[in-house]
């Protein structure tokens, strides 16, 4: 069976800077859960409280309800790959997979099924004799990944272990690694700054910043409801447009000087300082003059399956639409629109604190 995590309230400072604070998280067995956040935010010092390389400085790290502030890490039964590799140099590609079965004393047949096993699935079968020199990077990467991968660890702990590798190999990977990870049969916690790459493998995502976990819920309710203005930037491509406005008593908006009607929910919050946000999916674009939000389109984008422009209102406010690229209706560049904005893609954020304010439907 897969390993239970449990976090409780753990921190971790180094001197005066207080990396991780008062963190609190759980894993189901079989679960895999994303730490997402921005560089520098403690994502691998978490990976290695949890491997034992590093001591919580307070809190309670749980394995499967065992207290593992005792436990070595090599018997908490923990797979790790890391970013960076950290292939022995010394030992071909075979070897350095096979690492984690020979110091389980393991004979050489169930070394050798063990590794044909992991190789095979992540398409290195055929550089197994190669030094670590020889390989590629994406080589090199899926090596540390089978390594991790060989002992079947009941916990895995990646460290980002896509960001080195090209992007043809990383979209190939984002499509595959689920499938790998869920034969693994590993409770996994997986660590990047990619939000694509979030929302492809997560049962769960935990955004991390500041410090802190701002959210944790799965990668659709993360999207749809951010928690913080914070964590809507952080998701999207387009990123989401935010304006700084107040609510009028018919729920109303005044959006670069003109009042666009949303949501009548929304007039909870009349008078309140708040952020509006929209995706850019939800900016409904019509040809020509109309009863919405007149403006001219500034440059058109086309991104495969969706095209994006960049809008100007009168009042020289910007924002950005997405269509699909399917769309017989696409404005050509200076071209004049009118704008609506679908309720299903609009947030309001508390303008001082930045939290969500529910009165809208995300």
């Amino acid at each position: 069976m897969p390993h239970h995590l449990e976090l409780a309230s753990v921190s971790k400072s180094f001197k005066s800077n207080k990396v991780l604070d008062d963190i609190s998280l759980t894993a189901d067995a079989g679960e895999i859960v994303v730490i997402f956040g921005p560089s520098g935010t403690g994502k691998t010092v978490l990976l290695r409280l949890i491997a034992g390389v590093e001591e919580p400085t307070t809190g309670k790290i749980s394995i499967d309800g065992q207290d593992m502030v005792d436990v070595a890490p090599e018997h908490r039964d923990v797979g790790m790959a890391f970013q960076n590799f950290a292939l022995f140099p010394h030992l071909n590609a075979f070897e350095n997979i096979a690492s984690p079965l020979r110091a389980r004393s393991q004979g050489d047949a169930q070394v050798k099924e063990g590794v044909a096993r992991v190789a095979k699935l992540l398409k290195i079968d055929h550089v197994l004799n190669h030094a670590p020199r020889q390989l590629s990077n994406g080589q090199k990467q899926r090596t540390a990944l089978a390594r991790a991968l060989a002992s079947s660890p009941k916990l895995l702990l990646l460290d980002d272990p896509l960001r080195n590798v090209d992007a043809k190999l990383r979209f190939e990977m984002r499509l595959e690694l689920p499938r790998l990870l869920r034969q693994a049969k590993s409770t996994v916690l997986y660590v990047t700054q990619d939000y694509k790459e979030a929302m492809a493998l997560a049962d769960r995502i935990a955004v991390l910043n500041g410090g802190k976990f701002v959210q944790v819920a799965s990668p659709e309710e993360i999207y749809r409801h951010p928690a913080t203005v914070g964590v809507a930037r952080l998701f999207g491509d387009p990123t989401i447009n935010l304006a700084e406005t107040t609510v009028s008593s018919d729920g109303a908006i005044d959006f670069a000087g003109q009042k666009v009607a949303i949501d009548r929910s929304y007039a909870m919050f009349k008078d309140r300082p708040v952020t509006f946000g929209v995706r850019p999916e939800a900016v409904d674009v019509k040809n020509g003059g109309g009863s919405g939000l007149a403006a001219k389109v500034m440059a058109v984008t086309p991104l495969n399956e969706r095209t994006v422009l960049l809008l100007q209102t009168s009042s020289g406010a910007e924002l950005l639409a997405s269509l699909p690229s399917s769309s017989a209706h696409i404005p050509k560049s200076e071209s004049s629109v009118s704008i609506a904005f679908n309720p299903n893609g609009t947030h309001l954020f508390d303008r001082e604190t930045g939290a969500a304010l529910r009165g809208g439907r995300a």
